[in-house]
C-alpha cells in the first residue's frame, strides 16, 4: 500500500496499539490515532494526530476516519467495572466499524482472541465473537489476529505473577494447573498487525508465540528466571478469587476476575496452531529478570490517570 496513504490506530498512546504505531512510523506512513486519552503524555510528541473516539457522535467518528486507507482496532477492555463495561466496549465497537465503513476505510485490522464464541457464557469470549462476526458481514476487508497473552515492557499479567513472586512465600494456582498459554510479545503481534494491513485477502490469524507453557510451567519459569522460585499450592477456584479480590484491594485494583480465572482453567488461551510470533518468553523474560516484577502494573490507574505515559507501573 502507497506510504501516503493514512494509518488508524487506536489507542497508540495504550499498549499494543504504541508498537503498532510505531511499526507504522518506521515505515513512513501518516498516522492517527483515536483515543480515550487525548492528553496522555505519549512517546510520539506530534508525530500522530489524536481524535477523540465520539462513539456517541457518529458523524465525528465518520470525520476522523475520513482518507483513513488502513485502521487497526485494538479498542476493549479486560473486565466489568462501573467505569466501563463488555457490553458497552462491544457497543462501541461496532459504532467504529460503521463509521469507518462510511468513511470510506479500506481495510480493518481488528484485534480479538483465541477461542472466541458466540455462545461463550464469559463476556469477553462471546464479545469478541460478536465483533468478529459484525466485522466479517461488514463487506469491508478485514484482518482478524486472535492473541492469547501478550508480553513486553508494559504488560499486566507477566509482570504481576513475577511481583506476586517477589512479594509472596507461596503462589496459590487454579486447581491443578495444567491448562495452557501461549504468550506472543507484544512488537511480533504490532509486526503481524501492519504485515496484515498491507495484505488485501480475508484472513484471521492465531497469533500465538513459539512456546507453549502449563500456568503451573510459567508461574515456576518466571520465578526461576528472577530469582524468585517459590512452593506453589493448588487452591480452588473460588478461594484464589477471593484472595485475589483481597490482593487487588490492598494495590487498589482488579486483579483477577472470577471470569479470568474460568477461561484460563478452559484452555482457552490455548489453539492447536503453529506459532505465528517468533520471540520467546523465556528469552525475553531473561533479558529484562532485572525489573520484571519490582513495581505492581494497574489496569485501574492507567484507565483513571489520563495523564501520565502508559508504562510499566
Amino acid at each position: 500500500m502507497s506510504e501516503s496513504q493514512i494509518h488508524a490506530v487506536t489507542g497508540a498512546y495504550g499498549y499494543s496499539g504504541k508498537y503498532i504505531a510505531l511499526k507504522l512510523l518506521e515505515k513512513g506512513h501518516t498516522v492517527i490515532t483515536l483515543t480515550n486519552s487525548l492528553h496522555r503524555a505519549n512517546p510520539f510528541g506530534k508525530k500522530i494526530q489524536a481524535y477523540p473516539f465520539n462513539f456517541a457522535n457518529p458523524t465525528k467518528l465518520i470525520d476522523s476516519l475520513m482518507g483513513v486507507s488502513v485502521l487497526y482496532n485494538t479498542y476493549w477492555v479486560r473486565f466489568n467495572h462501573k467505569l466501563f463495561r463488555h457490553e458497552d466496549a462491544v457497543k462501541n465497537t461496532l459504532a467504529l466499524f460503521a463509521a469507518a465503513k462510511a468513511a470510506g476505510v479500506n481495510r480493518i485490522v481488528h484485534i480479538s482472541i483465541t477461542n472466541p464464541s458466540e455462545s461463550s457464557h464469559l463476556e469477553y469470549f462471546s464479545g469478541k465473537a460478536k465483533l468478529e462476526k459484525a466485522l466479517i458481514d461488514s463487506g469491508l476487508s478485514y484482518s482478524i489476529l486472535r492473541p492469547t497473552v501478550l508480553f513486553g515492557k508494559e504488560d499486566i499479567l507477566i509482570n504481576n505473577i513475577a511481583w506476586l513472586l517477589r512479594k509472596l512465600p507461596v503462589f496459590g494456582v487454579f486447581g491443578d494447573g495444567e491448562y495452557r498459554l501461549q504468550p506472543i510479545y507484544v512488537n511480533d503481534l504490532a509486526a503481524m498487525a501492519v504485515d496484515e494491513g498491507e495484505n488485501t485477502e480475508n484472513s484471521i490469524v492465531n497469533a500465538i508465540g513459539p512456546e507453549t507453557f502449563t500456568y503451573k510451567s510459567l508461574v515456576g519459569t518466571i520465578g526461576e528466571i528472577i530469582g524468585e522460585k517459590k512452593p506453589m499450592i493448588s487452591i480452588h477456584p473460588s478461594i484464589g478469587f477471593l484472595a485475589g479480590q483481597l490482593l487487588g484491594k490492598l494495590v487498589g485494583d482488579v486483579l483477577i476476575t472470577r471470569d479470568e480465572i474460568e477461561g484460563l482453567m478452559a484452555d482457552l488461551l490455548f489453539v492447536d496452531s503453529p506459532p505465528t510470533g517468533e520471540t520467546k518468553l523465556t528469552q525475553w523474560a531473561r533479558e529484562h529478570a532485572e525489573s520484571l516484577g519490582r513495581t505492581y502494573t494497574s489496569e485501574l490507574r492507567r484507565r483513571k490517570n489520563r495523564t501520565t505515559e502508559y508504562n510499566s507501573n
